[in-house]
């Protein structure tokens, strides 16, 4: 356990009755960045809003997290901390995103389809050898390349009338 961590273990005075808790989340900030980034490259959510996000995730981990437990250091926090600051993004991006459900049909052409590019066949000769229109290749190579689509709350509210 390094020095700062066993100072945030040990009982003592704090200024504010969070004191350990917020020095955790300092001293773990580079984690939900890493974590928000994963995301963000996947969905193409802006970073900084989902850093925003790890950071309340690392947050409500602090503040139950017990250091003093057996077996609990500050580099154990970070196994304990992940499944919060993975759900506070999930769970943004469930409420305020919505997934696109592909056809397992579509998902099982697009991997065939990658197959035969690594294999060097050419990209227009694709929905050829796949039995498909170019048209159709063109919506299922969409649809299998985006994971999650956010939109706005005033689009949203635009799709909803």
């Amino acid at each position: 356990m390094s020095p700062t961590s066993q100072n945030h273990c040990r009982q003592r005075p704090c200024r504010s009755p969070h004191g350990a808790a917020d020095a955790l989340v300092v001293e773990h900030l580079h984690f939900a960045a890493k974590v928000a980034g994963n995301y963000a490259r996947r969905t193409g959510h802006p970073k900084e809003d989902l850093e925003q996000l790890a950071a309340i995730g690392l947050i409500k981990a602090s503040r139950r997290y017990d250091c003093k437990r057996v077996n609990r250091s500050s580099s154990n926090f970070i196994a304990y901390a992940r499944p919060f600051v993975n759900g506070e993004i999930t769970h943004y991006l469930r409420d305020k995103g919505f997934l696109i459900s592909v056809p397992g049909r579509w998902r099982e052409l697009h991997a065939r389809g990658q197959k035969l590019l690594r294999q060097g066949i050419p990209a227009d000769q694709i929905p050829k050898q796949l039995g498909l229109t170019p048209e159709r290749w063109a919506e299922i190579a969409a649809a299998c390349s985006v994971r999650v689509v956010a939109m706005a709350n005033s689009q949203t509210e635009d799709v909803l009338e």
